[in-house]
């Protein structure tokens, strides 16, 4: 008995929908992460333009994902690409939010935005490409409903991680472990040095460890510089830590 085309549609289009929210939570994280150091209005619009730019790239990416099956280092290239990014939104993260944020900071956090994105989702894209079973309409449906999900995320976390800044160190460790799952899950790496369970684990918990270690390095210089020195002597006790009493 012939299956009607309808149903398989909505199948496809539910499931794509399922995917982008399962699998968008990496995403929502590491964007927080970005925005944490930018004021609240800053904030809204690089999420919104960050977001949208990187589901756009994501839509080129999944349409041609097919080609990306098994290809060798792009999942070695982009767990150290996710492992760099998370080092650098760590040390900005550790910061107290500006009152007002420099147009390159500003920048600086769209762009982390969207390469994370793009690169924290090959998984993700080629899921999609999956379900969408090569329809291009279903693609670009599923993706674009990611959006909305993505940006009340990532503003929440960031709220969050403004009161509790705990969140800080968690999304910095989650963002260790995908990283570092990339890399040992890299067609390469399996064919070459097949990575136990257990070497796995440790990997992930060194890039958890190295993202805290260098990323808190790097924050503390950063406020060390004179410019910040006198930057925060002048700008009083707003600029303390939320984790720091006086």
């Amino acid at each position: 008995m012939p299956v009607s085309p309808v149903p398989r549609v909505l199948i496809d289009l539910v499931s794509i929908i399922l995917i982008d929210l399962v699998l968008a939570g990496d995403n929502a994280l590491v964007i927080a992460m970005a925005v944490r150091a930018l004021p609240q209005r800053q904030r809204r619009i690089a999420i919104t333009f960050g977001a949208a730019a990187a589901v756009a790239l994501r839509v080129v990416i999944t349409i041609v994902a097919a080609k990306l099956l098994g290809v060798e280092f792009i999942k070695l290239l982009g767990g150290a690409f996710v492992i760099w990014i998370a080092v650098r939104v760590f040390a900005d993260a550790s910061s107290p939010p500006a009152a007002a944020a420099s147009q390159s900071r500003f920048l600086q956090a769209i762009w982390f935005i969207v390469f994370a994105d793009i690169t924290m989702s090959i998984d993700n894209v080629l899921a999609v490409a999956a379900a969408a079973r090569g329809s291009v309409p279903l693609i670009i449906f599923g993706l674009c409903v990611s959006i909305p999900f993505v940006v009340f995320s990532s503003n929440l976390i960031a709220v969050l991680m403004d009161r509790y800044p705990v969140i800080v160190y968690l999304g910095a460790a989650i963002l260790g472990k995908v990283g570092a799952e990339m890399v040992v899950t890299d067609p390469f790496v399996i064919q070459e040095l097949h990575p136990s369970v257990p070497v796995t684990y440790a990997v992930e918990g060194l890039a958890i460890a190295g993202i805290l270690i260098a990323g808190r390095f790097l924050s503390d210089r950063s406020r060390n510089t004179p410019a910040n020195r006198s930057a925060t002597k002048g700008s009083g006790p707003s600029t303390v830590l939320p984790t720091q009493k006086r």
